[in-house]
């Protein structure tokens, strides 16, 4: 299993299993021995058989909607973003969306094509947890993720942009 970045640099064990999206006439394979995540449309399909359990969380591809969890973000241990390749900037927007417009609480991370240079900026989307991809070098993160000491604009870590803190 990999391992999981936690906001302040730190490694640590991910227990959580990315259950893939099962092909046509297939059915969701859960593993019953680790938490996982699932995606978010079948776990809003199965709302009654997942609801409460702490033991599931969802994932949403780059192309899915955020809006389909309205309502039921809270719900959820993790929601995980997936990545698709580092030049797909969709999942920063569904990032914030979670956080700002749907009040997401609980962890809020990153998965796929996650590279080092990514981490501040995911960050600040409201990104708290990053699973970075296999090749990369995990022990760089905690430089990664306070890079810049300060963001000119205002985001999900920070209401008020640079100016108006400057100027208070």
């Amino acid at each position: 299993m990999p391992n999981v970045i936690s906001p302040d640099g730190s490694i640590r064990q991910d227990n959580w299993v990315v259950v893939p999206r099962p092909a046509e006439g297939e059915s969701l394979d859960i593993p019953a021995d680790h938490p996982a995540l699932i995606p978010a449309d079948l776990w809003l399909a199965g709302y009654e058989h997942f609801t409460g359990r702490k033991d599931i969380g969802v994932w949403f591809d780059s192309h899915d909607e955020p809006e389909i969890l309205e309502g039921h973000v809270n719900e959820l241990p993790v929601i995980a973003v997936n990545f698709p390749k580092f030049s797909d900037g969709r999942g920063y927007s569904i990032g914030r969306l979670l956080r700002e417009r749907f009040g997401y609480k609980n962890e809020l991370r990153a998965i796929g094509d996650v590279l080092l240079d990514q981490l501040q900026f995911m960050k600040r989307c409201g990104f708290d947890a990053y699973v970075l991809r296999a090749d990369k070098d995990i022990t760089k993160a905690q430089k990664c993720l306070n890079f810049f000491s300060q963001g000119y604009q205002a985001a999900t870590d920070t209401d008020i942009p640079l100016f108006r803190r400057r100027a208070s």
